[in-house]
């Protein structure tokens, strides 16, 4: 794969609690250097990111009801238009995971639905912890989120449970069908697991190694940063 195709499929993130302004510029100095897809950070953080990709093509991402997803639909409608005002150009939210657990559908549809009415869209990806879920409840989350509008399937938070797999990323394919994304997170750090990834059928990989991976594609370190 040509490396500016793999670097726009890269949403290069750093949403650890202790990131600091100084991780969040080298996060967008990487992103600019390699033309990744997106930057993916905390709300806090998305102005910084505005000014840091200024005369970039480089989207800004951020999350929503991070990482738990147990905010009420008011809430994430808030955040999320406050995103947006700040410069947010792309939505990841997390889905109300114990409300799909309890057969509460309506009250996920509703979570869903206000979030991508808020974005007025912009890209939303509905990340559904494939690690809580069983195969049907994946299924269900999936259709539901395909159902009221959301852009993407992301598996994972990445924080505190499992990452992508390779048969999620296959089970949410067949779910979804051909023309809805798939952000493959969580544990994603090298090349040959993020081209299984995209293989299997995901159009985006969130991950704190895309400088690794755009090296290793590249054959070796990037010394020019």
């Amino acid at each position: 794969m040509k490396p500016s195709k793999l670097a726009k499929m890269i949403d290069h993130t750093n949403l650890k609690p202790d990131a600091t302004l100084e991780d969040i510029e080298k996060l967008c100095v990487e992103a600019k250097h390699y033309g990744f897809a997106s930057v993916c950070v905390n709300p806090a953080n998305v102005k910084l990111c505005e000014e840091f990709l200024e005369d970039s093509d480089v989207n800004i991402c951020t999350v929503i009801s991070f990482p738990l997803g147990a905010n009420t639909p008011k809430i994430k409608f808030f955040e999320t238009r406050d995103a947006l005002e700040h410069g947010a150009h792309e939505i990841d939210m997390v889905m109300n995971i114990g409300a799909l657990k309890s057969g509460l559908e309506d009250v996920v549809r509703e979570d869903i639905k206000r979030v991508v009415a808020a974005a007025e869209g912009k890209i939303v990806k509905v990340i559904i912890e494939t690690a809580l879920l069983t195969n049907n409840e994946k299924i269900q989350a999936c259709k539901i989120s395909k159902e009221e509008g959301a852009d993407f399937v992301k598996t994972s938070t990445g924080l505190g449970y499992s990452g992508a797999t390779i048969e999620d990323v296959i089970l949410i394919r067949e779910a979804i069908g051909p023309n809805m994304g798939i952000k493959a997170s969580g544990g994603i750090r090298d090349l040959k697991t993020a081209l299984d990834m995209i293989d299997s059928g995901a159009n985006r990989i969130g991950t704190s190694s895309g400088n690794k991976i755009m090296e290793e594609l590249q054959g070796k370190p990037d010394k020019d940063r």
